[in-house]
């Protein structure tokens, strides 16, 4: 089943009851020309059990360790925005799998040139759904990405991923004609920054689920970065938000701020459609596909990640 994804922009107080988490909104309650009956009629609840993300985006949102506590044991991501209402934090629960100790110790111990494989199969995916994604999008020539894809080598030693960036990004946004894809650059990066964090959180949450740290890459190693296994897996799935804003940028050159309707846009990316082995399903439920073959790659009963192709 695929989880909710719940976005609160208001000032609302949330706890739990029940296995359900409430929603209660200070301005109703306050109202003084609201009937009694409207302000208890007008708390809202929601199965804990159907939610897979919550983004906390305003400065005036209580949530109550109860709830966090019943978020997090059933593998919720919670997701706090800073001032400028970009994701900012992400909570996550630290075990979630029953065979937690044994699966980490498997990750731990994989070997370096599985490590390699693993990315080259990892890059080779991203650059294919790259060129399939500028095909669709702006008819563009795809040879030469096609051939970098299949050029890729183990690690990427020959930096094919670095070659089809420059070329995707240059021919993506064509309304944009100085876009340069960048985390502090101009519109549209604000909106490939946001939708890429909910990206992020969908696969840490399926990596802790399928029982591995998200924190242990095979190919990103920043120290500071605690995600750096949810940054390498999900490179495949990124064309997946890439489209979903080109769609965007299709509709208004106005993006120099996310609106309540650009987030909602980009809140729907956990239910979009993706296609692994000929089949459709959510991409939430294709990452987790593919968090647990690459569960299986690291204990040795398969040898290549589930990937998504886009079409």
């Amino acid at each position: 089943m695929i989880k909710r994804t719940l976005y609160f922009g208001n000032p609302a107080y949330l706890h739990l009851n029940n296995e359900q988490l409430i929603i209660r909104l200070p301005e109703v309650e306050k109202n003084e020309t609201l009937p009694e009956h409207f302000k208890k009629e007008a708390a809202t609840s929601i199965p804990i059990e159907d939610i897979g993300i919550v983004v906390l985006d305003h400065k005036q949102i209580t949530i109550t360790q109860a709830l966090l506590e019943k978020l997090l044991d059933n593998n919720c991501s919670v997701i706090t925005c800073n001032e400028t209402h970009h994701p900012y934090g992400l909570l996550l629960p630290l075990s979630a799998n029953t065979l937690q100790s044994e699966k980490f110790r498997v990750q731990i111990d994989a070997s370096l040139p599985l490590k390699k494989q693993l990315w080259q199969q990892t890059i080779k995916c991203k650059i294919t759904n790259q060129a399939q994604l500028l095909l669709s999008k702006r008819k563009q020539s795809i040879a030469n990405m096609l051939h970098w894809a299949a050029s890729v080598k183990s690690d990427d030693a020959e930096n094919h991923e670095a070659r089809a960036a420059a070329y995707y990004w240059e021919h993506l946004f064509t309304g944009f004609p100085d876009f340069r894809r960048s985390r502090d650059g101009e519109p549209p990066n604000n909106l490939l920054n946001y939708g890429y964090a909910i990206l992020r959180a969908v696969m840490a949450r399926a990596l802790v689920a399928s029982g591995m740290l998200p924190t242990l890459g095979i190919h990103h190693h920043n120290r500071y970065n605690a995600y750096c296994l949810a940054d390498d897996i999900m490179e495949p799935y990124r064309p997946y938000v890439d489209k979903v804003v080109t769609d965007v940028t299709g509709e208004t050159n106005d993006l120099s701020t996310l609106t309540r309707e650009l987030k909602a846009r980009l809140l729907g990316i956990p239910a979009m459609d993706v296609t692994i082995n000929g089949q459709s399903s959510p991409l939430m439920v294709g990452i987790t596909q593919t968090t647990t073959s690459l569960y299986r790659c690291f204990e040795g009963s398969a040898r290549k990640i589930v990937y998504p192709e886009m079409i």
